[in-house]
């Protein structure tokens, strides 16, 4: 069983501008102390055909964390629209929230983004060469979809991990899918579109964070 595990999700600052930064107000839970810091990371999909065109927009760390239930707001910066394909830069893609004990993924939340133009005249005839300050960003935070993987916590349990860089063929653009492929221990995920049940009344504890460079 995961010992820690997101209770909800909230979208902030959304639709906004396509350079406005990304904002998630995170809450979950943990069923111990953990000694180690979560390092979560918010990764922008440039483009459905390649895994290359991924900018991870920010990587922080929380904790060591206490038993309990926490929360936090995680804002990062927008993509590079240099490193998105012009293809791609309009429409819609992927924006995955990922968080690792100790050097392993066991969760990953995939929101679709839809970018698009707000004003009537370039949403009719869109420019060649894409104007990102133009551009409107909308997630659809009604629908996310969540994948948990099964990790080793560092008790005597087997370790069991994941290489796959997928979320169940749920991610897609275009309508391709993401064009990651399944890692072998691909039954050892979880997926759904729906966080844990929220029955407790806890307390939220603010976590401190420690950034690093992305």
């Amino acid at each position: 069983m995961a010992k820690a595990q997101i209770v909800n999700i909230v979208v902030l600052d959304n639709p906004s501008l396509f350079f406005n930064p990304f904002q998630f107000e995170i809450t979950f839970e943990c069923i111990e102390d953990l000694k180690d810091d979560l390092e979560w990371r918010i990764i922008y999909v440039g483009s459905a055909e390649s895994e290359d065109y991924d900018q991870v927009l920010d990587t922080v760390f929380v904790g060591p964390v206490p038993e309990g239930r926490h929360m936090f707001v995680f804002q990062a910066n927008s993509p590079d629209p240099a490193k998105i394909p012009v293809a791609d830069a309009v429409g819609v893609t992927v924006v995955l929230l990922t968080c690792s004990y100790r050097g392993k993924e066991f969760v990953r939340v995939g929101y679709y983004v839809n970018n698009e133009y707000t004003e009537p005249e370039l949403r009719e005839n869109p420019p060649s060469v894409p104007q990102f300050d133009k551009l409107q960003r909308n997630i659809l935070a009604t629908d996310p979809r969540i994948t948990k993987f099964k990790i080793n916590w560092g008790d005597d349990e087997e370790e069991t991990t994941t290489n796959g860089h997928d979320t169940n063929g749920q991610m897609i653009n275009g309508g391709e899918k993401n064009g990651y492929e399944q890692g072998s221990n691909y039954s050892t995920m979880e997926t759904s579109n729906s966080f844990i049940s929220d029955d407790s009344t806890g307390p939220l504890n603010p976590m401190p964070i420690h950034e690093t460079s992305s």
